[in-house]
């Protein structure tokens, strides 16, 4: 017990403890909200709501404690931990505010679908969409994560740069979205004119 309790004053140990709950705690109460929304029972939306509000709010200690154990953990990894970790420390301080947004979102709701219960369940549902972003950014922060001090887990080299469009913000995503589809480009083979020759060819331009 005494090392236990030794354990709980390093940050690091804290943050581990605690990062599954915006994780596993998070997806088991986006279940219990969908099974709200198809059974359409108020008690059961009101349940899924209140979990969702409060595990999607376990994000800030766990972001709270991997801060303060950040440097200490660093020391300890291999270069490609460091890298790992650092991609983790990015994609949790910019993916953050989602989770705070599906916790006041979730409260929200509840407190307007008690008052007005026709709106229950359609803000469960765009309430469960919310938990669901949130949960894919979990998914990928403790991805970079979990293979820091576990080389095992790692599928080669560490990515580089902003190679993952969950490192950047949600404005740098929609317009490097745009750009992508912008930058489409056209066939790369021109038809062939009626004489043989391929239409804008050199020659002809020269001509």
């Amino acid at each position: 017990m005494s090392v236990f309790l030794k354990s709980l004053q390093q940050p690091e140990y804290v943050h581990v403890l605690l990062n599954h709950l915006p994780i596993t705690g998070l997806g088991v109460a986006l279940l219990s909200l969908v099974v709200g929304l198809v059974v359409r029972k108020r008690p059961v939306l009101l349940l899924g709501l209140a979990l969702v509000s409060l595990l999607a709010l376990s994000a800030w200690p766990v972001a709270e404690y991997g801060e303060r154990g950040y440097d200490r953990v660093l020391s300890m990894s291999d270069d490609d931990g460091q890298v790992y970790l650092e991609r983790h420390r990015d994609l949790a301080e910019r993916w953050m505010f989602l989770f705070y947004v599906t916790a006041t979102a979730g409260a929200v709701a509840m407190v307007v679908g008690w008052k007005w219960p026709w709106s229950l369940w359609p803000a469960s549902l765009g309430v469960a969409l919310l938990c669901l972003g949130s949960l894919v950014a979990a998914t990928f922060i403790a991805e970079s994560g979990g293979v820091v001090r576990h080389r095992e887990f790692r599928f080669g080299p560490p990515l580089q740069g902003p190679s993952s469009w969950l490192r950047l913000s949600p404005a740098g995503s929609v317009s490097s979205l745009g750009r992508l589809f912008r930058g489409i480009q056209k066939p790369s083979y021109q038809p062939a004119r009626p004489g043989g020759g391929i239409e804008g060819s050199d020659a002809e331009k020269r001509a």
